[in-house]
């Protein structure tokens, strides 16, 4: 059987691992086989890390939006709970953003959600 070395194939594709480790220290922007692996193992916590993004991020605008209710006299919870109950459909990342650009804004939102959870205390209590 004939021996197969692949010549510009196997350029092309060490070449395209060497280009993704530009940058790196040392041998692992230079050494093929060291740098296939930075690469990959650079790749995997990439992937990881855009998933973890998109949670650290949810948790931020929660801690956010806790503290601008919290200055407005409800909790985190409470302040959910009443802005389902009053309709309102901000998503957590305009309410944090509302929080921090909008105090004022802010305020007038969780007055609406204070309100409609008094409205639904006060309707559960009579029944």
């Amino acid at each position: 059987m004939a021996r197969v070395k692949r010549g510009s194939r196997r350029a092309r594709r060490r070449k395209k691992i060497l280009k993704q480790a530009k940058g790196y220290y040392g041998v692992k922007s230079k050494g093929h086989r060291i740098a296939k692996q930075a690469v990959d193992r650079s790749l995997a916590f990439s992937y990881r890390d855009r998933r973890q993004r998109k949670r650290q991020f949810r948790s931020l605008w929660i801690v956010r939006i806790n503290a601008a209710a919290r200055l407005n006299g409800l909790s985190y919870s409470r302040l959910m709970s009443g802005l389902r109950l009053a309709g309102i459909e901000l998503n957590r990342k305009m309410l944090a953003d509302l929080a921090v650009r909008d105090a004022e804004g802010f305020a007038a939102i969780a007055t609406a959600a204070r309100g409609a959870l008094e409205a639904g205390a006060g309707s559960t209590s009579s029944s």
